[in-house]
């Protein structure tokens, strides 16, 4: 480990004192002290509520398999801080985490800001030293007023949208659509997954406020399911059986998402051929997310009930019943529909305490789901509620860890204790 990296990110983390503060006064003026950085990147910015994190890797991927060195950002991470930000698909070190920060620092005290301002001016920053042409750059929260709207990008995506966060983005999806929609900017394109009807007709009236081109999903570009493949098409790419280590349908989906955004991108001038965007679909890796471990062990960071939904037609279409499902929720996700979706495919759960602060209590999580009749047992640690999973379940039997993207995290490590990079290449 790095010199003082515990220190630096101990400092780090204390910015979430500061909590969830939505607005770009702040982050505007921590980059002009640094430079704007920003001003020399060509940046792909992508909001959304599921998919984001996966639709980002796709794209390093692509760029990586065309040999043309991008940055990523993306949050949150799932073992260590450094793999928020990465070049060329691989996570910075600790060392050059540590510089970062020392770097930014004094400036971030006189202006009080966030954690996730520091860690988006951080990422900018290092892009920009590293000498990298193109970004990938994911929103934390929202869109309109998400620090990373301080960006002027070449172009813009929509992963899907769904009900998240809604303290913070309305309690009705036109209004979450409305701030996903609020990274849309005057002159940059933007491409959208498939979505709600109300969702869409949202992205439609911002993008003609702005008099953007929108493509959509469905209209503008195509994904055909296969069995165990999937065909994407749209103006200038058709790729035919495209196989890829992600599971899910979803994620084919996702991956349709980067393939059209890179395909609009070459048509603008951008050199990377057909075979690239193949190469990169074929390998990209998303830990934690619809993650097959040995042992018959299945990890999902869904935490909220798309994802919920997501996670509940895989396991249909997989035909997969009677699981040992490991469960822990934060107090701000919505237990009961998560709940709901995934207890028809289990046979007995093992409520546990994800990491985090206000996660939902184990005793009231447990009586909901003993309301449905299911044999339930309650571990305050993580780590022995997996033992308990293990011990009891049949050597046929499948254990799904699902809940929180942080519990995923736990017990990954726990069952891949030499795991020190999270490689998203293949």
């Amino acid at each position: 480990m790095a010199p003082d990296y515990q220190e630096s990110l101990a400092y780090l983390y204390s910015l979430q004192f500061f909590g969830i503060k939505l607005g770009l006064e702040n982050i505007r003026e921590l980059l002009s002290r640094i430079g704007n950085p920003q001003e020399s990147l060509r940046i792909i910015h992508i909001a959304g509520t599921n998919g984001k994190g996966s639709t980002a890797a796709t794209l390093a991927n692509i760029f990586h398999a065309a040999n043309i060195p991008a940055g990523l950002y993306t949050s949150p991470h799932l073992h260590s801080f450094t793999e928020r930000i990465r070049i060329d698909t691989q996570q910075i070190s600790e060392s050059e985490a540590v510089e970062l920060i020392d770097e930014l620092r004094p400036h971030a005290e006189a202006l009080r800001v966030t954690f996730f301002e520091f860690t988006t001016a951080m990422a900018l920053l290092c892009f920009q030293r590293r000498g990298v042409q193109w970004v990938i750059l994911e929103t934390g929260l929202g869109g309109r007023l998400d620090a990373t709207n301080v960006v002027v990008p070449d172009l813009c995506l929509i992963t899907p949208i769904a009900l998240d966060h809604t303290a913070h983005l309305g309690t009705e999806l036109t209004e979450v659509a409305a701030e996903k929609a609020g990274i849309f900017k005057s002159g940059v394109a933007a491409i959208s997954a498939a979505q709600d009807a109300a969702v869409t007709t949202v992205l439609q009236q911002r993008a003609a406020q702005l008099n953007i081109p929108l493509l959509q999903f469905g209209r503008d570009y195509h994904c055909c399911s296969e069995d165990g493949s999937f065909t994407v098409s749209g103006p200038g790419l058709f790729l035919d059986k495209v196989k890829t280590t992600l599971a899910g349908r979803h994620q084919q989906q996702n991956l349709a998402l980067a393939a059209a955004a890179i395909s609009f991108l070459s048509r603008q001038g951008l050199e990377i051929s057909p075979g690239a965007i193949q190469e990169g679909l074929g390998k990209v890796r998303w830990p934690g997310r619809l993650e097959w471990l040995p042992d018959r062990i299945l990890l999902d960071g869904a935490h909220n009930p798309a994802g919920a939904k997501i996670l509940a037609a895989y396991l249909r279409q997989q035909k997969l019943d009677k699981l040992h499902l490991v469960v822990g929720c934060k107090a701000d996700k919505q237990s009961d529909e998560l709940l709901s979706e995934l207890l028809p495919f289990v046979s007995r759960v093992y409520v546990t305490l994800p990491p985090v602060d206000d996660a939902v209590p184990v005793e009231k999580l447990a009586q909901k789901v003993r309301n449905s009749g299911i044999v339930t047992s309650e571990y305050p640690d993580p780590i022995v509620a997996i033992q308990a999973a293990l011990e009891h379940r049949s050597t046929e039997e499948i254990i799904l860890v699902a809940g929180s993207l942080f519990l995923v995290a736990v017990v990954r490590e726990f069952l891949l204790p030499d795991v020190a990079s999270l490689a998203i290449a293949g």
